[in-house]
């Protein structure tokens, strides 16, 4: 069996007892324990109250960014023994914005840690089924592969809760994308549908969340960032086509809300729910809530046409250029969840907590911007 031991001291595969807080919003506003959906004026948004239905033994694949930060946070201050399965490449407990000493020394605390990597399927076998765990969560999980040894380790498992993608579905002429639209084996994230394939015909009681774009703090992806930097240059924004695209985001700390409340919850088993915010939201207009969200004027958009362009293997604008967005009315009506953040509140979350502060994930590059743009200012002269 893996022992505890500090992480300094590990030099091969094994759990570690490291240090980090309770979940804190990145604001200082502490999370009390017992669930409810209604906002109350005095809480800051992203505060959550949760009831603890049974302390579980859990291992969350993944953990160390975005969407596992803030699950970790909410899982152990609600009482779990939570266990990060990584390769140990970034710090288990790194303290978050606006997060008190107190709170980061508690988590620190009481989060565990086991290196490793789970693709050595022998080592995740061996490894899991010494120490036992009562649910598993994953979060980075990509191929139905990668999940079978974790099935195999843990036959007397609970729940296995799964971060799939709203990317799963088919293209459809009718959207939004409800859990029971068709899904697209070709997609670039078929290894999700794969891996909930897998999990159905396996008999495990597991529970799938298909989140849609997601923005917040310490987002890895270049969702809001990419227009943060353009806004912060005094750049024009360009969009493709219209601009009238329809898409739509949901905020990391509702999505981890979610995940907590499908936590040994029966309306929960062997479901499929999607998970964003509760408004959809055009290119054009996400442009301008960003600059809202960041204080900074009206920004001006500049469309253009992406066959007119060839940008080898850069991406000129972060999100697919399409309609985008699914009906989140089955988490709302099953669960009783409700997205906390509205765009703008949520975009200045992540505005004053991440890059309004100095920090982001991916240096500005405007390179594509200024192939759009010269060539815009050809036309126009």
């Amino acid at each position: 069996m893996a022992k505890l031991v500090a992480l300094q001291h590990q030099n091969h595969p094994s759990f570690s007892l490291l240090h980090s807080s309770s979940f804190s919003d990145f604001n200082g506003a502490r999370l009390h324990t017992s669930i409810q959906y209604k906002r109350k004026p005095v809480q800051p948004k992203g505060a959550l109250h949760v009831t603890a239905s049974g302390t579980k033994k859990i291992l969350i694949m993944g953990g160390t960014r975005f969407i596992g930060i803030f699950l970790s946070r909410l899982l152990v201050k609600e009482g779990h023994q939570v266990t990060l399965f990584t390769r140990g490449k970034a710090p288990i407990a790194q303290q978050l914005p606006g997060e008190s000493d107190k709170d980061f020394a508690d988590f620190s605390s009481r989060i565990l840690h086991l290196k490793g990597d789970r693709k050595d399927f022998d080592f995740v076998k061996s490894s899991l089924s010494a120490e036992g765990f009562d649910v598993v969560y994953d979060i980075n999980g990509r191929e139905a592969d990668e999940v079978a040894p974790i099935l195999d380790a843990l036959p007397n498992l609970e729940q296995y809760i799964y971060c799939s993608s709203a990317g799963v579905y088919l293209k459809t002429d009718t959207p939004p994308h409800y859990e029971v639209d068709a899904v697209d084996p070709k997609s670039r994230h078929k290894g999700k549908l794969e891996t909930e394939s897998l999990l159905r015909t396996r008999g495990v009681n597991w529970t799938s969340l298909r989140p849609v774009y997601i923005y917040g703090p310490l987002n890895y992806n270049p969702v809001e960032e990419w227009f943060f930097h353009r806004l912060k240059a005094g750049r024009p924004i360009p969009v493709p086509n219209s601009g009238l695209q329809i898409t739509q985001l949901g905020h990391v700390k509702d999505l981890a809300k979610l995940f907590v409340l499908v936590l040994g919850n029966e309306k929960a088993n062997k479901q499929v729910f999607n998970v964003s915010g509760d408004k959809y939201v055009t290119f054009d207009g996400l442009a301008k809530a960003c600059a809202k969200a960041g204080g900074f004027p009206d920004p001006e958009i500049v469309h253009y046409n992406p066959k007119e362009f060839d940008f080898g293997k850069k991406k000129a604008f972060p999100f697919r250029d399409q309609h985008f967005f699914a009906s989140i009315e089955k988490a709302k009506s099953v669960l009783g969840w409700r997205p906390e953040f509205d765009l703008v509140e949520g975009l200045t979350d992540s505005y004053n907590l991440d890059f309004g502060q100095g920090t982001f994930r991916k240096e500005a590059d405007f390179s594509t911007d200024d192939i759009i743009l010269g060539k815009n200012l050809v036309l126009q002269s």
